[in-house]
């Protein structure tokens, strides 16, 4: 009797190990699931690449494509004219006059491909608030001296806070310009802002006070140590321009946050049918 009592409980202890180890396996598993980071697709120039937005790129149309398509992100462009009118706008030139040596009136007139006038920084932050599910990528252009682009920041924050959009989950900072991003870290503590340019390394940045990088693929692609080293420091990694739906499905599976695009639509097909496989 003894001894079959003895062969019960050494039966029950190895029940609850096994137990024990399949709830712990089973665990782990559906914590890998949940904690399996998902990358947000940002709308280059917002979701310009469509007949409801005209094809115009940086339009008011386009951000409205964004937001009514709920990606995650719209990046836009930014300039500051002579007389201290911020332009939702790529080049820093317009008809080849240079936005930061001419007034906003030089450029009042120009039209977009969709029709629009070229938006005013404070017409595409009012559209934008319509859209609280679309972060704003706000890229501030370069300008000719740090005291130009202090102003062009003040200025942005000012715009932002107008409109109630002066908040980390409603915007985020990237440049070009690593003058520009020290600032807006300083001014805008709290926000994500990510330097465009692979010329400083993650590591430095994070020195700086600046919390992420956004680089084009090829960084990526060409030292995998990039992404590690931003990765280990907690920063925020994003990548541009990712048109190619192999190269989408690439960053996809190497985990990247945030992944800027001008087919956001095909980008979202593609992470769709990774997350079903």
């Amino acid at each position: 009797m003894k001894r079959n009592n003895s062969l019960l409980s050494g039966i029950r202890r190895l029940l609850t190990v096994v137990s024990c180890v399949l709830i712990a396996c089973c665990l782990f598993s559906c914590k890998q699931k949940v904690e399996k980071p998902k990358t947000a697709i940002v709308a280059h120039r917002g979701y310009w690449n469509c007949e409801a937005a005209g094809y115009a790129r940086n339009s008011i149309a386009a951000l409205r494509q964004a937001g009514e398509a709920h990606f995650e992100g719209s990046e836009f462009d930014v300039n500051m004219t002579a007389d201290s009118v911020l332009l939702v706008w790529h080049d820093s030139y317009i008809d080849g006059k240079s936005i930061e040596k001419n007034p906003y009136s030089e450029f009042a007139d120009v039209r977009l491909a969709n029709g629009e006038p070229i938006p005013v920084l404070d017409s595409f932050l009012l559209a934008a608030v319509d859209y609280p599910a679309t972060q704003l990528v706000f890229e501030l252009k370069p300008h000719s001296t740090p005291e130009v682009e202090d102003a062009a920041v003040s200025l942005s924050l000012k715009a932002l806070e107008r409109y109630g959009l002066l908040d980390p989950s409603r915007v985020m900072f990237i440049s070009f310009s690593l003058h520009a991003c020290e600032q807006l870290a300083q001014l805008a503590p709290g926000f994500t802002v990510q330097y465009l340019s692979a010329d400083v390394r993650p590591s430095l940045l994070k020195q700086k006070g600046i919390s992420g990088v956004d680089s084009h693929l090829n960084v990526f692609l060409n030292d995998s140590t990039w992404l590690e080293e931003a990765e280990s420091l907690d920063m925020s990694t994003n990548v541009w321009t990712v048109n190619e739906d192999s190269l989408m499905q690439v960053f996809f599976e190497m985990g990247i946050q945030q992944l800027t695009t001008d087919r956001p639509d095909a980008a979202r097909e593609v992470l769709s049918k990774l997350n079903n496989n």
